[in-house]
């Protein structure tokens, strides 16, 4: 392959995760809007049927001959994009679009720290170092001051964090969960299969779970049907498929600073359409945890962690 050509692959890869990232970070966004029209874990329900549906049409081909071992990890691997997605909408409809990016993005910190229990350490891999110590430590100051009013009383902390925070913080370590298990179970694997028996399993998981969140309700309306869109083609099937293309062209530090503006995208969106802004307590809180989580992506010198959008 020509000079020239690595150089338009590169800038593609560029622009094109840049373009995944800011539509992972609109859609925070966007699913609190619909939330209006829709109970939260319905629009789960649909979202991630509407991507398995995408994500068949896609790997139709792949998905014959399946093996026991393949539909193992999706089944396991589904659990945890269930669990994830299921704390992320609950918590989303009782916080703020750039609360819940921020806080979501503190899967990256959990990852590290499961890791320090040998038996959840992906073969390979080592030990947490120094800089995830430093980078939990500056995430978990910038969640507290994110969550938290001012004034705060410590022994008043965990009683002032809302609901909806908590939701969010348990949506984070699921992730983490099912980057783990993806770790574990997937090697070796065919990427076609996995990608699509998860979304499979994880909408089948969201239907028996739908009673949980109370009587569900929809209404059809237009933003619920663009919600709905985004998230299932773009910022599920279409994104991963991307992802999985640039993260191949693109230095693994290039890609951790792009993965680390979601939650930036996430504030920007919510600021403009929805003019839901952080106050100065907050800002610093996210400041906190996008050090924490630059501090843990752009100095263990492994692969970056995707991070999930809403």
């Amino acid at each position: 392959m020509s000079s020239g050509r690595r150089i338009s692959d590169s800038t593609a890869a560029h622009l094109l995760l840049l373009a995944v990232v800011a539509v992972w970070g609109a859609t925070f966004a966007l699913v609190k809007d619909a939330l209006q029209d829709v109970s939260p874990l319905l629009f789960n329900l649909l979202r991630m049927s509407l991507a398995f549906v995408a994500l068949a049409v896609i790997n139709h081909r792949h998905l014959r001959n399946l093996s026991r071992r393949t539909i193992l990890c999706g089944l396991v691997v589904g659990i945890f994009l269930a669990a994830g997605y299921q704390f992320q909408t609950a918590g989303l409809a009782r916080t703020t679009p750039a609360k819940s990016a921020f806080i979501t993005g503190l899967v990256v910190v959990f990852v590290p720290l499961f890791t320090v229990f040998p038996a959840l350490r992906p073969a390979g891999t080592h030990a947490p170092r120094w800089n995830a110590a430093l980078g939990a430590l500056l995430a978990f100051s910038g969640l507290l001051l994110l969550t938290t009013p001012a004034g705060t009383h410590f022994k008043e902390i965990f009683s002032t964090i809302g609901l909806g925070d908590l939701l969010t913080l348990a949506c984070a370590m699921a992730f983490a969960g099912h980057l783990l298990a993806l770790a574990h179970t997937s090697p070796g694997l065919p990427a076609g299969q996995i990608a699509t028996l998860q979304i499979g399993f994880a909408a089948v998981l969201m239907a028996v779970t739908l009673p949980l969140g109370g009587a569900p309700h929809i209404s059809v309306t237009p933003r619920l049907l663009i919600a709905l869109a985004v998230t299932s083609l773009l910022a599920t099937a279409a994104a991963f498929t991307i992802q999985s293309w640039a993260q191949q062209h693109l230095p693994p530090t290039h890609t951790a600073i792009l993965l680390t503006l979601e939650p930036v995208f996430a504030y920007l969106t919510s600021l403009l359409f929805l003019h839901e802004s952080l106050g100065s307590r907050s800002l610093t809180g996210a400041a906190l945890i996008l050090a924490g989580i630059a501090c843990i992506e752009l100095l263990s010198g492994a692969p970056p962690i995707p991070t999930h959008a809403a």
